[in-house]
């Protein structure tokens, strides 16, 4: 099985974002329009307004916190104010003569706030020392903008002319960190599925074509006017969203793009919704142990699926999977569940029940998708046929469920149960080793030692090459010890 590459995340989530943008530049096209200069400022002054609240907010929140990164989030913000300021500002004929000051700021707001924004999310620029001496720098920088704009006019160079190749390169060059912010803002919607994610998305996206209108039409032309409520509108889709979160006391994860797919194991409920929550809940009143198990198992099984390289939203189904794999434990009795000693046959089979009834219940529960079905119901498969419930064979088995099958045996070796002590690490693999080809995934079991090892220096070394190990079949030592 050859490993999964990373991909852009949605493209088909950044090009319907990019519909409506569309429409707008090329539907108004070069119409000519002609309205009072007082529009455009009140235009432009309400997007400014936005900005302003928003980087006020943000910085103020960013104080109380001592968050850098929340810092230059608000300086982004604060710059893009301030250029939208001198935008309006000097419309030409309402307080200032023809100049070239309105272009040339509607030209660097969005580029500016966009590289800005990108650069917020490098490690060194999260949590820096001194907070409030970026506040200060934050001043300072909008104080020098207000006076070039006010003082420097009449020596400000116009910007190229519309759809000439100087104007197309400012564009691509302005889009750039746009579309890094749009790529980790599409990334974290893809595992996070929160709609203010996907808010932020289509805003970035938003401001990208406001941009090609700002730089390639004039104040002549419709498509001109259509750029700015583009750019009003997309700065109230990403300014909101980040805002609420930070008042939260939350990241910015859209922003950002560090959302990974631990965090969605770690912070289910918000995340993943209350039901998940809920049914954890359950899980845990009535078996603390296999509560932790479940988080555990689906720690691992993301970080080995991150791993492999899959796609956002296969991550997201195996967090969910991982955290529900054995909700189907609710209906095995306590004194099986939680008996110490070795269990009849009897009481082995109603706990191999469980898979199946787990799928069951989240089926009658109805929102999860076929593949978080198929993790619950076939965590107990193996690659020749010996698992259970339904003894598929190897074809049968997807690759989220492979991976959720070795991080379950893996956590069920090296964890204590009520009828024995945790195995080493060492001899936890090295079982899985012996398996590998034939019950389990070798590219998985690859993987999981891959995860393990920065935490255990001496995992590191791989096995050497042999051949594989008879099959053991059920029961034996590694299916009977993890089966459960």
């Amino acid at each position: 099985m050859k490993q999964i590459r990373p991909r852009l995340p949605g493209v088909g989530l950044l090009l319907r974002s990019a519909v409506i943008p569309a429409v707008l530049l090329f539907g108004t096209g070069m119409h000519m329009v002609m309205f009072v200069p007082a529009v455009h400022m009140a235009v432009v002054g309400a997007a400014g307004a936005l900005a302003a609240t928003s980087a006020v907010s943000m910085s103020i929140v960013a104080a109380r916190r001592n968050d850098g990164r929340a810092v230059w989030t608000g300086m982004a913000f604060s710059v893009i104010a301030m250029l939208l300021l001198i935008h309006g500002l000097a419309t030409p004929g309402v307080i200032l003569p023809a100049n070239a000051v309105v272009q040339v700021a509607g030209a660097l707001n969005l580029p500016v706030c966009g590289a800005i924004l990108a650069a917020s999310g490098l490690p060194i620029l999260r949590r820096p020392r001194r907070v409030r001496l970026l506040l200060a720098v934050q001043l300072c920088v909008v104080a020098v903008l207000a006076v070039v704009g006010a003082v420097f006019s009449p020596d400000i160079a116009v910007v190229p002319d519309p759809s000439t190749a100087a104007a197309n390169l400012i564009v691509v060059v302005g889009a750039i960190p746009l579309a890094l912010l749009a790529w980790r803002a599409g990334r974290t919607y893809l595992l996070a599925r929160r709609r203010s994610d996907l808010i932020v998305v289509e805003g970035i996206v938003w401001l990208i074509g406001a941009l090609y209108g700002l730089i390639n039409f004039t104040m002549t032309d419709a498509a001109w006017w259509a750029a700015h409520l583009l750019e009003v509108g997309g700065i109230g889709m990403v300014a909101i969203p980040v805002a609420l979160d930070l008042r939260h006391a939350v990241a910015s994860r859209p922003l950002v793009g560090d959302l990974r797919a631990g965090h969605l194991v770690e912070h289910e409920e918000a995340f993943l919704g209350g039901r998940v929550r809920a049914l954890l809940v359950r899980l845990g009143e009535k078996d603390p142990s296999t509560e932790g198990h479940t988080r555990r198992v689906a720690t691992l099984a993301v970080a080995i699926g991150e791993h492999l390289g899959l796609p956002e939203g296969r991550l997201r189904q195996l967090a969910l999977g991982g955290l529900l794999h054995d909700v189907g434990k609710l209906s095995v009795p306590n004194e099986i569940l939680n008996k110490p000693g070795r269990l009849t046959d009897e009481e082995f089979d109603e706990i191999r029940r469980h898979p199946s009834a787990g799928s069951e219940l989240l089926a009658e529960l109805g929102g999860f998708s076929p593949l978080v079905l198929d993790l619950v119901e076939s965590h107990h498969e193996r690659l020749d046929g010996n698992g259970y419930p339904n003894r598929r064979p190897a074809g049968e088995l997807d690759l989220a469920v492979r991976i959720l099958t070795v991080a379950d045996v893996y956590d069920a070796l090296t964890a204590d149960r009520v009828y024995r002590e945790a195995r080493p690490a060492e001899r936890a693999l090295a079982l899985l080793d012996e398996e590998s080809g034939l019950a389990f995934d070798p590219d998985c079991v690859a993987a999981l030692r891959s995860v393990v090892a920065p935490e255990r220096p001496e995992l590191v070394p791989a096995p050497a090459t042999r051949e594989p190990a008879p099959a053991r079949g059920l029961p034996g030592p590694i299916f009977g010890e993890a089966a459960a």
